[in-house]
């Protein structure tokens, strides 16, 4: 019995081969379509060695472990996973390599994998570094040369953060996804006209509404989309309302320069859209409701078949609403003929939606909204109908003014107030439509909370 000098391991004299797998690594893919690249030239080197241990037994196997584009500070690597899942299936004796942070450069990571090699009894060797990992000495020298290794991308890292904080403060785009409103040339971001008009769209509409979810329904009722060409939700409105970029502005951890490239959105837009942010959603949702447009407004009539007009006054803080009789507004206080000359807003708004909420828990409506939604829809089923018609119950105090109007006017086809009470005339063709609306608003809604 003999003993190999590299491997460690004992055979006979009669020599027994050794089956050598040749690793190569490069940390980008820059050169690889050359016809002889850097990993070429670390299996020349490589294959080179092993020639030369021929007597020893050394023979190369078939397979190639090329891993190019890949870093050494991960193990996540193909060509390395197929080399593992080899040496577990005892396929190989050696690993060559031409320098020892071709196969890691994470003092950790090449641990775990000595630990593998060792309980396979695969001996780990390198061209450039002359060493064994069966001695002490050997991993003392691996320890040290792992440890000058890992500095050096630390140091590398450095420097790149470094060029990156540097080319920031500068102005200069440094890549990534490239935002709506802009495109890339010779990597510099320049405006795209047509998307650009979208983003300002973003903050007009968020500033006259002062809600994200009504900000979104619009956004789709009039087709903006995101540069990929899907519907805008919810959480690409407030990543285009802070995104800095689109006044001008590039940030690196907090800070805060001028950037290179031209602002899509004014100065003025954007303070007005981020005083809007300042306030909590929750108190944004309050403000909108005590600010609500009239819900009848185009509704509500006098039996003089004249319309009453929204109207408000405030006293002691607090806002009242009203809906006053043409002939008040005119002046004409005296005459009557059974003309209800003012009706509080409050009180006649929550009639009619008590109207309508007592109308779409009856049995028979849900029944006919089914049968004419059907025919746009001929997959929906009854129980679908009736659910999407009595989640309108919980819903409702969470939706915003514009969708309660909305709904009102869809379902309400008129309301004649007179002496002796209000009048009120449903829609009940408008069902079907609000039946697929409901489906598509307790999601948007139960966000908005």
């Amino acid at each position: 019995m003999r003993t190999h000098a590299a491997s460690g391991k004992a055979f006979p004299a009669t020599t027994k081969k050794l089956r050598c797998a040749v690793y190569t690594r490069k940390s980008t893919d820059e050169g690889l379509d050359k016809e002889f690249n850097t990993l070429d030239a670390q299996r020349e080197a490589c294959e080179a060695y092993v020639a030369s241990q021929r007597a020893e037994g050394w023979v190369l196997v078939r397979d190639r472990y090329d891993d190019g584009g890949f870093s050494g500070g991960t193990l996540e690597r193909p060509a390395l996973k197929r080399l593992l899942a080899d040496i577990e299936a005892d396929l190989i004796d050696v690993i060559v390599v031409y320098k020892i942070d071709r196969l890691s450069r994470s003092l950790m990571d090449f641990a775990k994998l000595v630990e593998t090699f060792e309980a396979h009894r695969v001996t780990f060797v390198s061209v450039t570094q002359s060493f064994n990992t069966t001695t002490s000495m050997g991993r003392l020298t691996l320890n040290i040369l792992l440890s000058f290794a890992q500095f050096e991308r630390e140091v590398i890292g450095e420097r790149i953060r470094d060029k990156v904080a540097a080319s920031k403060a500068r102005g200069m785009w440094m890549g990534g996804k490239v935002p709506l409103g802009y495109d890339v040339r010779d990597r510099k971001l320049v405006v795209n006209a047509p998307e650009a008009a979208r983003v300002r769209r973003v903050f007009e509409l968020f500033i006259e509404t002062g809600a994200s979810v009504e900000t979104v329904r619009r956004l789709q009722a009039e087709g903006v989309t995101a540069k990929s060409g899907r519907p805008l939700d919810k959480g690409d409105v407030y990543k285009i309302l802070n995104l800095r970029t689109f006044i001008g502005d590039v940030t690196h951890k907090g800070n805060v320069y001028r950037g290179e490239h031209e602002a899509v959105v004014s100065r003025d837009l954007w303070d007005r859209a981020h005083a809007i942010l300042r306030i909590s959603p929750r108190k944004r949702a309050a403000q909108n409701r005590q600010h609500a447009p009239a819900l009848l407004k185009g509704l509500i009539f006098g039996v003089d078949g004249r319309a009453l007009s929204p109207t408000h006054c405030v006293k002691k803080g607090r806002l009242y609403r009203y809906y006053v009789a043409q002939r008040v507004l005119k002046g004409d206080a005296d005459g009557d003929n059974g003309i209800v000359r003012r009706v509080s807003a409050a009180e006649i708004e929550g009639a009619v939606i008590g109207q309508v909420r007592a109308l779409l828990r009856q049995p028979e409506i849900a029944v006919g909204s089914w049968l004419a939604a059907r025919r746009e829809a001929p997959d929906l089923a009854e129980a679908d109908v009736r659910d999407a018609l009595h989640r309108l119950e919980p819903l409702w105090k969470e939706l915003f003014p514009a969708e309660q109007a909305r709904i009102v006017h869809a379902l309400v086809e008129r309301v004649v107030i007179g002496p002796d009470g209000a009048d009120i005339r449903m829609r009940v063709e408008g069902l079907a439509g609000l039946v697929k609306d409901l489906g598509a608003m307790a999601p948007a809604a139960r966000r908005a909370a």
